[in-house]
């Protein structure tokens, strides 16, 4: 399959997102519920600030979207195509390392 170079780039930044520890941790606490920056900054033990810079290119990224409710605002996957990915991601590492075994 050949895509434009512009696409190309898209699918390599989209790829980049999941190059982050950081990220997935995120991703996966979210996958599990909406949370606001409090909560996910506890439940990873960061602080706050660097929680709400990785949340910040996850959504420029439109891999997580925001709702604000009264102040607080609560962040969630922003579809089940990121859910998905990184089911299948973790499906497949699954098998590699039942495979070495």
């Amino acid at each position: 399959m050949e895509l434009d170079r512009e696409v190309r780039i898209q699918l390599s930044q989209f790829y980049k997102m999941f190059a982050d520890e950081t990220r997935i941790r995120i991703l996966l606490l979210l996958e599990a519920s909406k949370r606001n920056v409090n909560e996910i900054a506890e439940a990873l033990n960061m602080t706050q600030s660097s929680i709400s810079h990785q949340l910040q290119t996850l959504r420029l990224n439109n891999f997580v979207r925001h709702e604000k409710i009264g102040k607080e605002v609560y962040y969630s996957l922003a579809d089940d195509h990121i859910k998905i990915i990184l089911e299948y991601g973790l499906e497949h590492i699954k098998e590699e390392m039942d495979a070495t075994i």
